[in-house]
């Protein structure tokens, strides 16, 4: 009996020990004073979680679900279709990372807007929205934060399509939740798109920032954002047992910490939903089926997407690197696999005759690969208002 207590006392401290480190995200990031949270229920609207829901925060690349709603307004309106031409400008082309990367001139469709927006998260993308909608993407944060008033989201400021560093571009938990509800209420033909894993672009994979898509059962969106001044943020949506749960936090240090603080509200959510949690066999095998979710767009006046093959979407399903690299040996079972230094530096070394024939082409190698020096500019603001200064702000380039 004495065995059986020892072996059951030893689980149960496997078990903690395997459940700290979420913990112990979770608990950093609400000592963050960039931290803000809130879960609510779809259908009602009701609250269920909330931390610091109306304090403000910069939105980063959340920003792009509110691009996303006047995109999906404008062809409910029957302004654009999914295969209506956008333009690449020089001035959408001049965002910083991250971005799609097209050249001036280039006319993309609009379903391949929607897809680089929701996946990459590209700045340059989101500015040429922005211009073809309004004129400018100056005029268009205008017409977003018009919007947004209407919408009911009372606290949220926006001076650009992108959500690249803005003192002035700021939000609360709450708005970016409902907002999040919007979405799904007012545009459910068009919600699919936040699913996507994969976007296949010019015949390559572009791989989602958003991971709780694969990481956590029921996951089918939204946005993911980052900027210095914000920290990690996650506007997302889950649906387990008929019970949707909205859901946004801001303030990770990281974007593990931000997925496992979301990842613990979800889960305090539906319990109080009364959902049980997903088994582990399960929760398994949504993983695997989500990880396959690869789209494509259709082209500039295109019919229907070309269909993607089962071979891209298998290579899709596949764990990034990042996640292969975790499973290589440690460096010390790498090291003693290597050949002592002496004789590996004695089989591989070139011949003084060698190295003077090839140190010529290397220099020229080098010069080839030389980055451009070319400074980007950073995107045209409103004018100002009040000048709002949510914690940790500080300008910075990029937004992903």
């Amino acid at each position: 009996m004495s065995c059986r207590f020892q072996a059951l006392g030893l689980a149960v401290v496997l078990l903690l020990a395997a459940m700290a480190p979420g913990r112990a995200q979770v608990a950093a990031i609400e000592r963050s004073e960039r931290y803000a949270a809130i879960v609510l229920d779809h259908q009602t609207g009701n609250i269920l979680v909330s931390h610091h829901a109306d304090a403000l925060r910069h939105p980063a690349s959340l920003t792009k679900a509110m691009t996303l709603y006047m995109l999906f307004e404008a062809m409910q309106g029957g302004r654009l279709a999914l295969n209506s031409p956008i333009r690449m400008s020089a001035e959408a082309q001049s965002r910083p990372p991250s971005k799609l990367g097209l050249p001036v001139g280039t006319l993309f469709s609009v379903e391949t807007a929607i897809l680089a927006l929701v996946t990459r998260s590209a700045n340059d993308v989101a500015a040429a929205v922005g211009e073809h909608l309004a004129g400018s993407e100056e005029a268009f944060a205008r017409q977003m934060t018009l919007r947004a008033r209407q919408l009911g989201m009372t606290r949220t400021v926006f001076r650009n399509a992108s959500g690249l560093p803005d003192p002035d571009q700021v939000t609360t938990a709450r708005d970016m939740a409902l907002l999040g509800r919007r979405l799904l209420q007012d545009f459910p033909q068009h919600y699919h798109y936040f699913s996507a894993t994969h976007f296949r672009h010019n015949q390559g994979l572009i791989r989602s920032h958003n991971g709780m898509l694969v990481d956590y059962p029921g996951t089918d969106g939204i946005k993911t954002g980052y900027i210095r001044a914000s920290g990690y943020n996650i506007l997302t949506s889950a649906e387990r047992g008929g019970v949707r749960l909205v859901g946004a936090v801001f303030g990770g240090s990281n974007w593990r910490e931000r997925n496992a603080q979301m990842a613990s509200l979800f889960d305090e959510g539906f319990a109080r939903q009364g959902v049980r949690g997903i088994p582990p066999a399960a929760a398994e095998m949504a993983a695997a089926a989500a990880a396959g979710r690869v789209l494509a767009a259709r082209a500039v006046g295109g019919g229907l997407p070309p269909p993607v093959p089962a071979a891209v979407a298998a290579r899709a399903a596949r764990p990034p690197a990042t996640a292969q690299a975790t499973a290589r040996p440690p460096a010390r079972a790498q090291a003693a696999a290597r050949p002592p230094a002496r004789a590996q530096a004695a089989r591989t070394a070139p011949s003084r005759r060698q190295a003077a024939r090839t140190q010529p082409a290397r220099t020229q190698a080098a010069a080839r690969t030389q980055p451009s020096a070319a400074a980007r500019r950073a995107p045209a603001n409103a004018p100002r208002g009040t000048r709002a200064t949510p914690p940790g702000t500080q300008r910075v380039a990029g937004t992903r």
